[in-house]
């Protein structure tokens, strides 16, 4: 049986979350259970949570927490502490994976020199494909690290970020503190800086669909120029509550 817990932090996903829980019905194995931790929304996300939980309940062991502080590290550590799987998988709403998702997140783990893993995330719109940005997003994995953090990129240092549906054991999780939830962005990266003291980061050679609502809402070029702007200043150091302006949420 599957020992991955799933594990998905919402705020006013109604227009994605249903999609994303029924592709994780046609999981091949199944996860373990689906944890759903909301962060106060406003809109019909909860409801349609619910909705699926007695929809797939039959497929799908789908539970469903409210938080009572919203905040991503602040929900995927409550989604973490509720987890029984041996391994976690931190998926956005807004996010879509293969039917092998857990075959390979298990094959993945299964190299004890590997402490963590996320797949390629290619951004998509209900009719295009952000090949430049979805390039850049693969590309920054590795550049990002070996230009801020060169003696941990040669220590097996790769930045992932939650698009890539970042997957590790739960063990290692709690032993590095799990999300730091002062940090309103970057949450994720600060994550693998920690885990890569357990073993490497891994980006596996296999593909996730993610929203392009960000870039559509942005443009290719203006969005372009925040990431890279955003991830050099927290390269070098700056504050990621300065930072944060510059990321405003997007439905």
């Amino acid at each position: 049986m599957s020992q991955v817990s799933i594990v998905i932090p919402t705020l006013n996903e109604a227009a994605s979350l249903e999609r994303t829980l029924r592709l994780l019905t046609l999981l091949n194995p199944p996860a373990k259970e689906v944890i759903v931790v909301d962060g106060g929304s406003e809109d019909e996300t909860l409801a349609i949570a619910k909705q699926n939980f007695e929809s797939f309940n039959q497929v799908l062991n789908i539970q469903v927490f409210s938080c009572q502080q919203h905040g991503r590290s602040i929900q995927m550590n409550h989604g973490a502490s509720d987890a029984t799987g041996d391994i976690l998988c931190f998926l956005h709403a807004d996010t879509w994976v293969p039917d092998d998702l857990i075959a390979v997140i298990e094959q993945t783990l299964a190299n004890p020199t590997v402490a963590c893993g996320g797949f390629i995330s290619l951004m998509t719109g209900s009719q295009t494909t952000r090949w430049g940005i979805s390039i850049h997003n693969y590309l920054k994995t590795y550049y990002a690290p070996l230009l801020f953090k060169p003696h941990l990129f040669f220590k097996g240092l790769r930045l992932l970020f939650g698009d890539q549906v970042i997957f590790c054991r739960r063990t290692d999780f709690w032993d590095c503190g799990g999300f730091d939830e002062a940090l309103p962005i970057m949450e994720d990266g600060d994550l693998c800086l920690k885990l890569v003291k357990k073993g490497r980061i891994y980006q596996v050679n296999r593909i996730v669909q993610s929203s392009d609502r960000r870039v559509a809402k942005w443009g290719n070029w203006k969005a372009t120029v925040i990431y890279l702007y955003i991830g050099f200043l927290w390269g070098i150091g700056v504050s990621t509550n300065y930072l944060k302006q510059f990321y405003q949420d997007i439905r």
